[in-house]
């Protein structure tokens, strides 16, 4: 694809569900096989030349920093003399040709529109991609984009049909069960993430630290009739758990799900 857009990733949370605050390592750094799920997510979106990442940094941005910093020092071949002046020379290509990370501090507990406002900066005037640092599938960002462009609305959500966590039963009035489904896929559609907006979308995401993106921006840009939804009926899941990591790395290693690389 000829267009480059930038991409959102929203990696400062908190994640309490992985542990005590300051002990639990972002949840962006889990890894799911042997690469941190932020490394998955940024390969989907590379995969369709989208290649500038803007990180809302916040809870233990510090690991996240360093992990970049260091990915090529600790993923590629090198020679080095150790001294004042260190030169490090190395021997393959990289790994990740083309990438642009922008690091940028939006604070501890900022909400996640906050965030996105945080970085506006760093956007251009042009349409931009937002997504969770939680989330993989196997969406066409190539098709994403096109509906987005097809609609002329400010934003787009990605949606998906989750599965139930649990057995569903179907049951009469009198408690005669007619069925039972297991992790059935649900009939509601979710925001998955893997979002688009346009520029005009920020004059919708003003206020301060508070400002939430579900909860005020996404409802603002629906009441105004801006909102519109990209179907995905493919593979997606987040990780909200060490458990959920677990069963990514086995779906990884099993079928490499959402590897559209």
């Amino acid at each position: 694809m000829s267009e480059s857009l930038p991409v959102v990733i929203l990696v400062g949370g908190l994640g309490t569900r992985l542990g005590p605050n300051g002990e639990a390592p972002p949840k962006a750094l889990v890894e799911v096989g042997d690469k941190p799920i932020l490394w998955h997510i940024m390969k989907i979106y590379a995969a369709f030349g989208h290649t500038h990442f803007v990180l809302t940094l916040g809870y233990r941005g510090d690991l996240i920093r360093r992990y970049l910093l260091d990915y090529d020092v600790m993923s590629r071949d090198l020679t080095f003399s150790p001294g004042d002046a260190c030169e490090l020379t190395f021997h393959h290509p990289a790994a990740e040709p083309g990438w642009r990370v922008t690091l940028a501090d939006t604070g501890l507990r900022t909400n996640k529109g906050a965030r996105i406002r945080r970085v506006a900066e760093y956007l251009g005037q042009g349409a931009f991609f937002v997504t969770y640092g939680d989330g993989v599938g196997d969406v066409d960002i190539n098709a994403l984009l096109a509906f987005h462009r097809s609609h002329g609305k400010l934003a787009t959500v990605t949606g998906v049909r989750p599965f139930s966590q649990y057995g569903l039963v179907d049951v009469t009035d009198d408690g005669r069960v007619t069925g039972v489904h297991e992790k059935a896929r649900l009939d509601h559609w979710i925001n998955a993430g893997f979002m688009v907006l346009e520029h005009g979308a920020l004059d919708f995401i003003k206020g301060d630290d508070t400002l939430d993106l579900e909860k005020e921006v996404l409802p603002r840009l629906a009441a105004e009739g801006q909102l519109m939804m990209y179907r995905h009926t493919g593979f997606w899941q987040s990780m909200d758990t060490f458990k959920d990591a677990q069963a990514l790395t086995e779906v990884w290693e099993a079928s490499a799900a959402w590897k559209v690389w």
